[in-house]
């Protein structure tokens, strides 16, 4: 015999989600200051990249003419090769310390584990514009911090900021120092989240650290890897305040990066479609290279 089952009380169906309203209701906020402050200023900036516009004129169209000036315009290649470059100096250093630091971390004591945690993470905190200052000291010359211990060794002073051979180099390290901390941190909480037992298997069999790193580290950390390069990336090629503050863009335009030579534009170019045609440029550059990256760096989840 069948038993006998309960009928829904009346009304359960409806209130079987009741927070469905009360999230999308939730969720309108959020959505409206999108569409106010990123997809309308998105479509209006579009918009004005097909005209030539001016804050005392009214908007002329002109085609694709701006997209075309910046594609031809030599600084702002030498611009975006610029920034490939400083990427290259930024990101690889920027990762590999930051897997050192993690792995010291999470091989010594809780207590100095988390001095150690702090101590990397200061810098974070600190703004772009104090860094420059920081950094413009020490690089100052001749008589900057650097060069006075480089005189300690008999070196001679070196003008690391008015030298076009160092003046990039030299913007990229306190790049790197400014990242460190966040992809530290971030690459410690993956290393914890690698479950011990893999370790204790390799040990047993005779691995060492490389081959622990190699084999069992790096594969489980791969999608933070994929988030923290592709962040890295995107930061690194956006950089504005440090050759803004510390050098200016030069020497001879040699720390000019793309969005320093956007900014560069729109102070002095008066048909300020030109400078958005070339942020609209660099933002689909962002977008590609961020989607190559993913499509040659496989990110599915890897099974245990």
């Amino acid at each position: 015999m069948t038993p006998a089952v309960d009928a829904p009380a009346p009304g359960r169906a409806k209130r079987r989600y009741p927070d469905t309203k009360v999230g999308l209701l939730m969720v309108v906020p959020a959505v409206v200051l999108l569409g106010i402050f990123v997809i309308w200023p998105v479509i209006y900036a579009i918009y004005l990249s097909f005209h030539n516009w001016s804050f005392y004129k009214d908007p002329v169209f002109v085609g694709i003419r701006n997209y075309s000036f910046v594609l031809r315009d030599p600084l702002f290649l030498a611009a975006v090769r610029r920034g490939f470059i400083f990427v290259l100096m930024v990101v690889p250093i920027m990762l590999v310390l930051g897997f050192l630091f993690a792995n010291l971390v999470v091989s010594v004591s809780r207590r100095l584990a988390g001095v150690l945690k702090v101590s990397i993470y200061v810098p974070t905190i600190i703004s772009s514009v104090i860094a420059s200052v920081i950094f413009w000291i020490i690089y100052n010359f001749p008589g900057g911090l650097l060069n006075a211990i480089l005189a300690l060794f008999g070196i001679k002073a070196v003008a690391w900021i008015g030298n076009p051979a160092w003046a990039l180099a030299a913007i990229a390290v306190p790049a790197i120092w400014l990242g460190l901390g966040l992809t530290s941190l971030i690459m410690v909480a993956a290393l914890v989240d690698v479950p011990a037992e893999f370790y204790e298997a390799a040990s047993m069999e005779g691995a060492n650290w490389w081959q622990k790193t190699l084999y069992i580290s790096l594969p489980q950390m791969k999608n933070i890897l994929l988030y923290l390069l592709i962040t890295g990336f995107v930061a690194a090629l956006q950089q504005f305040e440090l050759p803004l503050i510390m050098t200016g863009g030069g020497p001879v335009s040699s720390t000019t990066t793309p969005n320093l030579y956007i900014f560069n534009q729109f102070r002095t170019n008066m048909n300020a479609g030109y400078p958005i045609a070339a942020a609209l440029l660099i933002f689909v550059i962002l977008g590609t290279v961020s989607a190559l990256m993913f499509r040659v760096i496989n990110s599915e989840k890897v099974v245990d």
